[in-house]
């Protein structure tokens, strides 16, 4: 056997777990409805790509040394061996043909986690050295950003200078800041790269007059779309180190799909309790709204207005109000998708996908129905909480033809301050 192949069995084995065991069994009926669920799927109908043919190709490799009538009948249960050609099929599978936006899962009516399995053979591919190589990259960049941050850190400050001169113009405060590094804030704010996610939180903090300070490090985990623990945590660390030396009491993670989920579910496994709360940007706006911390004039967004329920947040984290009030608070004219919520189809680029330009054709393809989706609201506004959304959604618009503009829902809220 092979040096890659050792490695590849050696890390399938490490993720064996009770998950993995339950998934890669006899669960799965092939009753045919996760294919119904699934955008890859619908995008053209081809079998191959169906949430259980995906899984399946990973299962199959299982079995055979996981499954006791497998080591004895594999021709009889469709067992495989592990080979390098297997392993290229994979990455087709678990990171080309799958944004792991588990509509499948909840569409199942065994409850089969392809994702789960799929995670697997994301980290066994990443492992090997076979995970796109834009992915590995931007991972390890964001490692090496938290070890070299002196280097960073006036660059960054530079940045947030001109944004307060903007700050202050939107606000008409001259005295209007983007604090960064306060000791003792009651709120330390992780956003994304780019003005999109500091300014209109910024103005909105202001305007309830909220005690915070600004990361200085992005909330985007890369290490995720790898399925690599190891680099996640990295990258997570980063921020669970600034938010206990800076002594704040929560930490809000802006409108990202895939760093809410990782800060909601992985950092409690990996960390464990911590001395502060964790929230999402979404749970702030929609508190502020609720509670009127904020005046807003719905009258600012005219414009009809549709939103699109982002996989992690919405399915894996249940965010699904929150966005709805927001909206009602903001906007004139809010005109739902369907099927929306738990049942909302992924815009096409989740996990990673949309970094990976080579397969530009495939996630355009595969955001026809959430395309679909979008022309039948008439909406001319596409407002969405996570960057990878908004990217797709803004190409779905051009590759379809919609005539929409993206915004995220701290930018419409921005837009409301009265």
């Amino acid at each position: 056997m092979s040096e890659i192949l050792e490695l590849a069995r050696a890390e399938l084995d490490a993720r064996y777990n009770r998950l993995v065991a339950l998934n890669t069994s006899s669960l799965c009926t092939r009753c045919g409805l996760c294919a119904d669920a699934c955008h890859f799927f619908l995008a053209d109908r081809d079998p191959e790509v169906s949430p259980a043919a995906k899984t399946e190709r990973v299962r199959s490799v299982y079995k055979r040394d996981h499954d006791w009538l497998s080591r004895l009948f594999p021709r009889f249960t469709g067992a495989r061996e592990l080979t390098e050609d297997e392993l290229d099929a994979w990455v087709d599978a678990s990171f080309q043909y799958c944004t792991m936006c588990e509509r499948c899962v909840i569409n199942c009516p065994m409850a089969v986690d392809t994702p789960a399995v799929m995670a697997a053979a994301r980290g066994t591919l990443t492992a090997v050295g076979k995970a796109p190589e834009i992915l590995v990259q931007l991972a390890d960049a964001q490692i090496e950003r938290a070890n070299s941050m002196d280097l960073f850190k006036d660059l960054l400050k530079e940045q947030i200078g001109y944004l307060e001169e903007e700050l202050c113009e939107a606000t008409g405060d001259p005295h209007a800041t983007i604090p960064l590094e306060k000791e003792g804030a009651e709120t330390l704010y992780v956003a994304l790269s780019g003005a999109h996610t500091i300014l209109p939180a910024a103005q909105i903090f202001h305007s309830a007059g909220a005690d915070w300070t600004l990361s200085l490090f992005e909330a985007s985990n890369y290490g995720i779309f790898l399925g690599d623990a190891k680099r996640s945590k990295a990258i997570a660390q980063r921020i669970i180190d600034e938010a206990t030396r800076l002594k704040v009491k929560e930490v809000v993670i802006t409108e990202c799909g895939h760093a809410v989920f990782s800060y909601r579910w992985g950092v409690p496994t990996w960390f464990g309790e911590l001395p502060f709360k964790l929230r999402s940007l979404i749970e702030v706006l929609a508190e502020y709204v609720d509670d009127g911390r904020i005046t807003l004039d719905p009258s600012a967004n005219p414009e009809p207005v549709t939103f699109h329920d982002s996989c992690n947040l919405s399915r894996k984290c249940g965010l699904m109000q929150e966005p709805r009030t927001i909206l009602a608070a903001t906007t004139e004219d809010f005109r739902e998708m369907s099927p929306n919520r738990e049942q909302a189809f992924c815009c096409g680029a989740g996990s990673g996908l949309v970094a990976v330009e080579e397969w530009r054709e495939t996630r355009l393809g595969a955001g026809r129905p959430k395309a679909e989706q979008i022309e039948q609201t008439g909406a001319k506004v596409v407002v969405t909480s996570c960057d990878n959304c908004r990217h797709q959604i803004a190409d779905l618009g051009e590759h379809y033809g919609l005539g929409i503009e993206v915004r995220n829902l701290a930018e419409v809220t921005a837009r409301a301050l009265a």
